[in-house]
């Protein structure tokens, strides 16, 4: 998915051979390992051929090579989400500078010598382009209801997508809904529209998946489900978009810990991937019903909004590139 995303911004692109060895069978564990030293060295061709100056690490396993071989390149580690999960925890043994989303990361970090600074999470400037009668246009939507935007990135949530459908007779009649699916359930959902009654059928706008439009499906939203991945923690307040999140139940538990800042902050309610059936329609009846409420979660949602957080990162790159010893100094 990273190499469709980066070359549809003709970034040059290459691979780096990586496998995680958290929780994985002894069967599987030579052959990652194997993939790992394969990476290392992946790495370090690119490094003789680039000669990067610094490196930016986001976190993942398929990282970890380039740290091993770059580690005496001076390297800033972007944290998205708020709490690291394991190879956030490797890598930044490495950085100089570890780069946070909130304030809320840094007790993560206390043992570690780099310099820490809460940037925000960085939005892409394509995302908020539109306005408000535009999106409204694109979707074909009406005015005399509220907009639903469900959705559970590239991949879709199954879950949610199950839960959602079992509710939309009751739901359509209150609600418009942009529900993004996903590939994996793009057929089964497309063929549960086609049976919809005719009167319900326009207030259901389904789609695989979205990506210069999904501004305006933010933009268009009153309340939006997702997985409470780290892009909640900026898209979200970049729009005031008021959220159920319902973290996902089957990896490490910083969806989770996403989830619970932002209902801390009175801007999310928090679903638990087990209740998904009972609480979801009461849930979001309950707040189409209290547009007040769901004001007061925007409002606190917008509030966590961190403008310049990709210019105050690119800074931060830029000054640990300016620190690097000169071309010929530089250590093999």
């Amino acid at each position: 998915m990273e190499k469709d995303l980066v070359e549809r911004q003709n970034i040059p692109f290459i691979e780096i051979p990586a496998a995680g060895v958290h929780g994985v069978g002894l069967r599987s564990l030579p052959s990652n390992l194997l993939k790992l030293a394969q990476g290392v060295f992946t790495s370090q061709r690119i490094i003789k051929d680039f000669q990067p100056d610094g490196i930016l690490y986001t976190g993942g396993y398929v990282a970890a090579p380039m740290a091993l071989a770059a580690r005496k390149i001076p390297s800033l580690l972007y944290v998205p989400d708020i709490e690291p999960g394991m190879a956030l925890n490797f890598l930044s043994r490495f950085a100089k500078i570890i780069a946070l989303t909130t304030e809320a990361s840094r007790k993560y970090f206390v043992n570690r010598k780099a310099q820490k600074t809460v940037t925000g999470y960085p939005i892409r400037q394509d995302l908020n382009h539109w306005d408000k009668n535009q999106a409204y246009k694109f979707f074909n939507l009406q005015a005399n209801l509220p907009v639903l935007l469900v959705t559970g990135g590239s991949k879709g949530a199954r879950s949610i997508n199950k839960a959602l459908i079992s509710i939309l007779p009751q739901l359509l009649p209150m609600a418009q809904v942009i529900h993004i699916t996903g590939k994996l359930d793009w057929d089964e959902v497309h063929s549960f529209q086609q049976n919809l009654p005719a009167g319900q059928l326009s207030n259901y706008h389904i789609y695989p998946y979205l990506h210069e439009e999904m501004g305006a499906a933010f933009t268009a939203a009153d309340l939006v489900i997702s997985r409470s991945g780290a892009s909640t923690l900026g898209e979200y307040p970049l729009f005031g978009l008021p959220a159920i999140l319902v973290p996902y139940p089957y990896a490490w538990r910083y969806q989770k810990v996403n989830a619970q800042y932002l209902a801390d902050h009175h801007a999310a309610i928090l679903v638990r991937d087990e209740d998904l059936k009972m609480e979801l329609l009461p849930v979001i009846s309950n707040l189409l019903m209290q547009p007040d409420q769901l004001q007061t979660m925007s409002h606190n949602m917008r509030a966590l909004h961190q403008a310049s957080a990709a210019e105050d990162i690119a800074s931060l790159v830029m000054t640990l590139a300016q620190t690097t010893p000169q071309k010929g100094e530089r250590p093999a």
